[in-house]
Parts: C-alpha cells; sequence; structure tokens
C-alpha cells in the first residue's frame, strides 16, 4: 500500500493532535480523498517523519493525531549547492524539482547578463514562495525528510558575495582540463554554477573566475540550462555521494 506524505509548517509531537494547514489539507482531502480514520505521514523539515492518523476532516479543515515518530535520513554526505541562472516558467520548476530529487542541499537562483528572466520585488517573493512550494512537493515525492533551501533570488554578484567559504566550487565548461573523474573528494561540499537558458556572458564568467569557480567539463556538447545541472549533480552524486555507480 502506498503510504502518504505531507508537509507541514508546524511542530509536530507524538501523542498530540495537529491542525493540518490548507496546503496539506487540498492534498490529503481534497487531492487525495482522505478521510477520518485514514493514515498518513507528516513532516515539517526537522530530519524526522511522523505517522499519523486523521481525526477529523470536513471541505477546508483537517486533524490530525500524531501516533509516532521516527528520524529519516536520506540525506547525501555529499552537500551541493546549486546557484542556478533563473530559467523561464516550468524550467525552473523542472530544475528545482529534479535538483531536490537528486539530494541537492540549496538553491541560489540568481539574475545575470542573460536572463530572460526579470523580476521585480513583488514577482520576486511571488516566485520564491512558488519555488519553496516545489522544492517541498519534490521532498515530499522522494521521502527527503529535511527541505533543501532556496534563497531569494538575487544578482549574480550579489550571491558570490554571500557564497560560504571553503566550499569547491565549479562551473561547467567544454574545454577545461578537469573533469569529474579527476576531482579529489571535497571536503565541504560542493558550489555548482550553471548559467541561464543565454549562458554565462563573459563578465559573468569572469565574476565567477574571480571568486573561485573553476571550470569542470562534463562532455563535449553544450546542454541547456534545464539539462546541465541535472547531469553534473547525477555525476557528482554517484562519484561522491549516495548514486549507486
Amino acid at each position: 500500500m502506498r503510504v502518504i506524505r505531507a508537509f507541514v509548517d508546524r511542530p509536530l509531537v507524538a501523542g498530540q493532535p495537529v491542525e493540518l494547514p490548507e496546503d496539506a489539507v487540498a492534498h490529503l482531502v481534497r487531492v487525495l480523498r482522505l478521510r477520518e480514520g485514514d493514515a498518513c505521514v507528516l513532516f515539517n523539515g526537522d530530519g524526522v517523519d511522523h505517522d499519523a492518523r486523521l481525526l477529523r476532516v470536513d471541505k477546508r479543515s483537517a486533524v490530525a493525531q500524531i501516533t509516532g515518530s521516527r528520524a529519516i535520513d536520506l540525506e547525501s554526505p555529499l552537500s551541493i549547492t546549486l546557484v542556478q541562472g533563473i530559467a523561464r516558467g516550468e524550467k525552473m520548476d523542472w530544475i528545482l524539482q529534479k535538483a531536490t530529487e537528486l539530494g541537492v542541499t540549496a538553491f541560489v537562483p540568481v539574475s545575470s547578463d542573460r536572463s530572460e528572466v526579470k523580476l521585480d520585488a513583488e514577482r520576486a517573493a511571488k516566485r520564491l514562495a512558488h519555488w519553496r512550494s516545489v522544492v517541498v512537493s519534490a521532498c515530499e515525492q522522494s521521502w527527503r525528510s529535511k527541505i533543501p533551501d532556496v534563497a531569494p533570488p538575487k544578482s549574480l554578484a550579489a550571491a558570490l558575495a554571500d557564497l560560504p567559504a571553503g566550499t569547491s566550487r565549479w562551473l561547467l565548461d567544454p574545454d577545461a582540463e578537469a573533469g569529474i573523474a579527476t576531482l579529489a573528494p571535497p571536503s565541504d561540499g560542493i558550489v555548482l554554477a550553471i548559467g541561464p537558458e543565454g549562458g554565462w556572458s563573459a563578465n559573468d564568467r569572469a565574476a565567477l573566475v574571480a571568486a573561485g569557480f573553476g571550470g569542470l567539463r562534463l562532455g563535449p556538447r553544450i546542454l541547456r540550462t534545464e539539462t546541465a545541472g541535472m547531469a553534473a549533480i547525477a555525476a557528482l552524486q554517484a562519484r561522491f555521494g549516495d548514486l549507486a555507480g
């Protein structure tokens, strides 16, 4: 029998009832048609899955009883931060969803010289909320119990200034000497920079190199923005993480 998981943005305590937030009610009750007495699994991003049973259900609200808890550790030993040039619409959603499934730890959406998506403050806030919901849904599906961070969208220059020190930093370059097979195991994680649909400009690349990013050869072909990151992440996880080789 398929176990149904849902994210709730509130404390979960064994033996205690919890009123489910609107998104969880929509997912469990209106979409999946769960009723009183049905079982589900709730998580709030703290690394623990909580078994639950629905106590009360109506069209707009639901209350669940927490019946048990267990720690879940499906996080990769390789921490990857994806600096992603903002892509249009569903492409960006796809990138966030699949990278979450592949174990990415954090996302840094950036605008750059060739970005086709321009966000004012209001649109940026709405897109950030949407992107975070995409990541949460991907965690529900992939059984991750910790939610990857999605930073507010910012300029490439601002993002580079905010990156943590000590990480191994790479951008894809088909002419680079270094390949994934030649990399030494990273001690403090990897930051991977993927450009937008138009790629990184010369100025962008200069800024990335100045911030400590080296060129990484993935193969001879130029990949689309929604393909490049996924291919590199999968290869890195197979080499240093938890994807079976």
